[in-house]
């Protein structure tokens, strides 16, 4: 991962490879390497929720400080849904910029299905949080056990969504 600010060259420099290496070869590196996989943790605010026989997947790729972050989660007939809001962990802290307001966050997509329906919704990681959370666009709360729809344990029941935020 190359973290490094690209230096600025001097005209008539003698370049050595190392210096090549870390200022080119590391960085379009970034770029091109594949997504990594990440076991997330589920949470909720309230009693915490349980997968059982359900499946969690996530991954991420990293840019430099740049992280883009998805995951898709599939209910099984042992899923609990505790009480609260739900929440992902995340593979990295986002950063809190300095001069952004308490209520800075980073702002992506959701959505969800039922059995016959699909819910659209945001996801949102607060500045200096390592979780990222659902919120329903139709009912203006977070998703939790009954939001956006009372949620129950089968396949047909899912849900996804994607968030790029910046790390500490």
């Amino acid at each position: 991962m190359a973290l490094a600010v690209p230096r600025t060259w001097v005209v008539g420099e003698v370049v050595a490879a190392a210096t090549l290496n870390a200022e080119i070869r590391d960085q379009f590196n970034d770029l091109i390497a594949p997504w990594i996989s990440y076991t997330p943790v589920w949470t909720a605010t309230g009693t915490a929720p349980a997968l059982g026989n359900g499946s969690l997947f996530s991954r991420y790729k990293l840019i430099g400080k740049m992280c883009t972050y998805t995951w898709e989660q599939v209910m099984g007939t042992t899923t609990t849904f505790g009480t609260g809001a739900w929440g992902w962990s995340l593979p990295f802290t986002a950063a809190s910029p300095a001069s952004s307001s308490t209520n800075f966050g980073y702002e992506g997509q959701a959505r969800g299905h039922s059995a016959t329906n699909w819910y659209t919704g945001a996801a949102h990681v607060a500045k200096g949080s390592a979780i990222v959370r659902a919120y329903s666009h139709a009912a203006a709360t977070d998703w939790s056990s009954s939001q956006p729809h009372a949620w129950v344990g089968a396949s047909t029941n899912f849900l996804n969504g994607q968030v790029t935020f910046e790390i500490a």
